[in-house]
């Protein structure tokens, strides 16, 4: 694929995402109605309007009686499609599946982002590092290779989920672990293709030649050489924290236990997709929500592969 063509597909991909998050709600919005439509701003009320007294002898008019005893039924909006209400549909209260959508993508943003630089600045450290060519630095970055990448990223990122405070429970503090714990793999790839161009003798001759060393290190290593590693290892951290979010919150919704993170009102793109398991399962007519929970991984994992292609080196 071209990259410019990558390139502009990933940014839509961000943009529908970073739309759906500057859209989200606070709080859920009420049920959509399909009764029959009054004043403009008007909601319908399913109470039936008070009979008002005649002069029958039975003390109300009979016809009037009749209506009132046997009031038009509303239409269900439960579980409906998104033909009938657009773009996504209803869940079973009768709420908008965009207000799922809205708030789920609020609370993946900001931390895979965040998650996403931290790990790109690791993987630039540790390419740069390597050009060095001191073998104490080069000895203190293995060792924190070794320690942090033996350490299974799963039970720490839990443990962490259970021992922060609940008020400072939320997605972005698992985010920057679960960064911190793909640190290794990231510095170490960086320092490979580092090594490939011939580390600190790369440098050298390049100095040789008159080049400064903000020239060197920033445009030479990092931007022609670096740039591929850094931003697929930025890209998949975003992704996989998107995942992690996804994971720990359908686990939340399975077993009916508090969300590690989020608030308790908020929604989240597990919810879609416990939603729309109940299709294939139960039976129940949650195919909409299904596809746009699968569509809305999709999308995540689309970008991070467009912009992986995007910057790859020419």
């Amino acid at each position: 694929m071209n990259r410019r063509l990558a390139l502009v597909l990933a940014a839509l991909c961000g943009l529908a995402l970073a739309g759906l998050a500057v859209s989200a709600p606070e709080r859920m919005p009420e049920p959509v109605s399909l009764s029959a439509p009054g004043a403009e701003g008007e909601t319908p009320s399913a109470t039936p309007p008070p009979v008002a007294p005649s002069n029958s002898s039975f003390g109300a008019d009979p016809g009037v009686i009749a209506r009132a005893a046997s009031p038009e039924e509303p239409r269900s909006v439960a579980n409906l499609g998104p033909s009938e209400v657009p773009p996504f549909g209803t869940d079973g209260d009768g709420r908008p599946l965009l207000a799922y959508a809205s708030q789920g993508a609020g609370v993946i943003l900001l931390p895979s982002v965040v998650a996403a630089l931290l790990i790109a600045g690791f993987a630039v450290v540790g390419g740069l590092l390597r050009c060095v060519g001191n073998e104490r630095v080069d000895g203190a970055v293995q060792s924190f290779s070794e320690v942090v990448g033996a350490l299974p990223r799963m039970v720490v990122v839990l443990i962490v989920a259970l021992v922060l405070p609940t008020d400072w429970r939320g997605l972005m503090p698992l985010a920057l672990t679960w960064a911190v714990l793909s640190a290794p793999g990231a510095m170490d790839e960086a320092a490979s293709v580092a090594e490939r161009l011939g580390g600190a003798r790369f440098v050298e001759a390049l100095r040789a030649h008159g080049f400064s060393w903000s020239r060197i290190f920033l445009y030479h290593i990092v931007g022609l050489n670096l740039r591929p590693v850094v931003v697929r290892q930025a890209a998949e951290t975003a992704m996989q924290v998107t995942f992690l979010e996804l994971s720990l919150s359908y686990l939340a919704i399975a077993s009916n236990s508090p969300s590690l993170t989020h608030r308790e009102l908020v929604k989240s793109w597990a919810d879609i997709l416990y939603m729309g398991y109940r299709y294939p399962a139960l039976g129940e007519p949650t195919g909409h929500a299904l596809a746009l929970g699968l569509g809305l991984v999709g999308l995540v994992a689309a970008s991070a592969l467009l912009l992986t292609n995007a910057a790859r080196a020419r």
